[in-house]
């Protein structure tokens, strides 16, 4: 495990830290949810597929429920919790050419970087179990209908009654070292010098660490000790709904052999080129902007706190 000491000071990971106060035994009661779904109290958060409402250069754009009711899927509208007080509820809007006079839709990754820390976990909540919600109207047992129960927090089956519960997929993303060395990678499909920290889902029946070092030798043919590896820190991903969990991993074998299909490169880089890195002025490779857990631990590492 980490030393969380070794971490203190340092800003929070953009999309954790809710603040929000999100009512689990609030939830119980349906028909309180409900009322509070119905009723002209708090906030409302509209997204339009995924991207969220920004008023002007303020943040998010919240809308009172008489606002933003002729404008989104209002039956399919989420509870995400209490806010300083006030409820907060999330919404697909449907009919984005009626947005008021001076909002704007912006893309997501673009505003989480843009949005303050309590707004960016906000944010992330809502779009995590929007896109979820959206995804899951049917029963993967019987195939029948399902309806949203607890003001978003399940759905229920309207056949079979089985509940659903919003998933979490668990990423492991490590950044493996030897010595003053550590790895990354590089996909085709990223802009031209963008390197980060290996990274790949959690089979079943499999261990984090069991994860890490399998992702590892997969895609680029290094091998570690998996009883050397550790957990660093987490952070939530909503694109769609990830955990991404961040680790550290000293290598035995650092010989590199990549799997085209994973990685179109992979390169160790020293703890100086890392530094030129994050400071912008390597002559050739760049980090993940400040968004992303990878670029996190390219810093702790950097600064030889991991």
């Amino acid at each position: 495990m980490n030393d969380r000491s070794l971490l203190a000071g340092r800003d929070p990971l953009v999309f954790a830290g809710s603040p929000l106060d999100r009512g689990d035994q609030l939830r119980r009661d349906e028909a309180r949810v409900e009322a509070l779904l119905a009723g002209d109290e708090g906030w409302w958060m509209g997204v339009v597929e995924g991207d969220p409402v920004f008023q002007g250069e303020s943040g998010l754009y919240w809308f009172r429920r008489s606002e933003i009711a002729s404008l989104a899927d209002m039956a399919a509208g989420l509870f995400l919790g209490h806010y300083k007080g006030s409820p907060c509820f999330a919404a697909t809007i449907t009919q984005a050419d009626m947005l008021p006079l001076g909002s704007e839709i912006v893309p997501a990754r673009q505003a989480a970087m843009a949005l303050s820390h309590d707004e960016a976990a906000i944010y992330a909540q809502a779009k995590a179990l929007l896109g979820w919600h959206a995804r899951n109207g049917f029963c993967p047992a019987c195939g029948t209908a399902t309806r949203i129960k607890s003001g978003g927090g399940r759905r229920i089956c309207t056949g079979c009654e089985t509940e659903h519960f919003p998933r979490v997929d668990p990423v492991v993303i490590m950044l493996a070292t030897d010595g003053d060395r550590c790895l990354l990678g590089r996909q085709s499909a990223w802009p031209d010098g963008m390197w980060s920290a290996l990274a790949g889902f959690v089979e079943p029946a499999e261990t984090l660490e069991e994860a890490c070092a399998r992702e590892l030798e997969e895609e680029s043919g290094v091998k570690v000790d998996i009883a050397g590896i550790r957990y660093v820190m987490g952070q939530p991903w909503p694109f769609v709904s990830s955990l991404m969990i961040g680790l550290v991993a000293p290598v035995t074998d650092a010989t590199i052999s990549v799997d085209p299909h994973e990685l179109e490169q992979a390169r160790w880089f020293t703890r100086d080129e890392v530094r030129d890195m994050l400071a912008a002025r390597h002559p050739d490779a760049a980090m993940p902007a400040s968004i992303a857990i990878a670029r996190r631990l390219a810093e702790l590492w950097a600064d030889e706190v991991i």
